[in-house]
């Protein structure tokens, strides 16, 4: 595939950051509509006021309940505890204020215990968007240790029969796997990177190869679940998950493999993943029922469309995995793929779906669906379209400066 660069993100960041900051200042002051560090000063005193209303509890945000106005908030056990302080982290970054970083680390030390989980494949989401963070911007060793127990405790949910790692924790004769643990991945291709130890990484791959093989159909949208049989690997049944029906395309379960194999390539330089990538690109973008401000429907194949709920959490996932797979293809797909991330930064940062400075417990975005299906956390704000929101302006900011 001639599109493709090879070069990782930790590399290329900062050289077009070097490249942006020698260009012609005319160049740089085009397009001022989207201004993503002044968007992440804005929302790093959201976040101040999230902390000042936990007041200090040892419990992590999940969402805002506007009627009660308080937070509801979980254990950190509960799959999204890495996303509120992986977010300090990243505005902590952005803006030097050492508010962010106080209470991130205070949020590491309840998190902290985490590490030795094997009842969840979430742990990638739970300690790399957090430790990894944080041992990205201060690395210690003891953050590398917390992150090795952790890609430990996640590898004992592999099975070499089936290919991949377990999802969900269900019957004996069944062997859930679902599209979101594609984001785990990450640990592990880290715990590599940070010990040498290459099984992480084979291990990461094994799982991304099988979901290749598998979870994707002719049109390049994913299956949300699949039920291997434990014994022979293969394919029993495929599963409706959080989506409208097992043949339908969930729209946050194609944000996850966009990102997922984007991700995937960018520690492996394997082709196929890259490929992937693009395909899932362009089946969401150029799918009939995404909406022009590219905020997807919960799901593609929703029944009420075009009344159906939109989902900010997919957008603000998606939109950060365009960013970096534009840096993986050259010429006019790398700024097609960095043109449908500006407009989504541009809707997502509307009033539409952007909070009132001091409203919405702190959260950012509105409008994200947690689980139509169960009918749990409809409509809200969540804490992971937060972080991937923060995580894609960073990246846009770093890469196009006003593109």
């Amino acid at each position: 595939m001639k599109t493709l660069n090879q070069k990782p993100l930790r590399v290329i960041l900062p050289i077009v950051a070097l490249f942006l900051l020698s260009c012609d200042g005319e160049k740089r002051e085009e397009k001022q509509d989207l201004n993503p560090s002044g968007i992440l000063e804005s929302a790093s005193g959201q976040y101040l006021l999230m902390a000042e209303m936990l007041n200090g509890q040892r419990s992590f945000p999940k969402t805002y309940n506007s009627h009660t106005e308080r937070l509801q908030t979980s254990a950190s056990d509960w799959w999204c505890s890495g996303f509120y302080p992986g977010t300090l982290f990243y505005l902590y970054e952005e803006t030097g204020k050492q508010a962010l970083l106080d209470e991130g680390l205070r949020m590491l030390a309840l998190l902290e215990k985490e590490q030795y989980n094997t009842d969840t494949h979430d742990i990638g989401f739970m300690m790399n968007c957090s430790f990894g963070n944080i041992n990205r911007i201060a690395p210690q060793p003891a953050y590398r240790e917390i992150l090795l127990n952790s890609a430990r405790s996640l590898v004992t949910r592999f099975s070499p029969v089936v290919g991949c790692i377990r999802s969900h924790n269900r019957r004996p004769d069944e062997y859930i796997v679902i599209v979101d643990n594609m984001m785990n991945l990450e640990l592990l291709f880290e715990a590599t990177r940070l010990s040498g130890d290459s099984s992480y990484h084979a291990v990461a791959v094994e799982h991304a190869n099988t979901t290749l093989r598998n979870h994707f159909r002719p049109d390049n949208s994913l299956y949300h679940g699949i039920n291997y049989n434990p014994e022979t690997g293969e394919v029993a049944n495929y599963q409706a998950g959080q989506g409208y029906s097992e043949q339908s395309a969930w729209a946050r379960g194609q944000a996850w493999g966009l990102y997922g194999f984007t991700m995937a390539y960018r520690y492996t330089n394997d082709l196929r993943y890259a490929d992937q990538a693009i395909k899932m690109a362009e089946f969401q973008f150029s799918h009939p029922n995404m909406p022009d401000d590219f905020v997807p429907y919960w799901d593609y194949d929703a029944p009420a469309i075009p009344d159906a709920l939109r989902d900010v959490s997919a957008a603000a996932i998606n939109c950060s995995a365009l960013v970096e797979l534009s840096l993986y293809t050259s010429g006019e797909m790398s700024e097609k793929y960095l043109g449908y991330a500006r407009k989504i930064l541009v809707s997502l940062s509307s009033g539409k779906y952007t909070a009132t400075a001091g409203s919405n417990g702190g959260f950012l975005l509105k409008h994200s669906a947690g689980n139509i299906p169960s009918m749990t956390e409809v409509d809200v704000p969540l804490t992971y379209a937060d972080y991937y929101y923060v995580e894609a302006l960073r990246r846009f900011g770093l890469v196009s400066r006003g593109f």
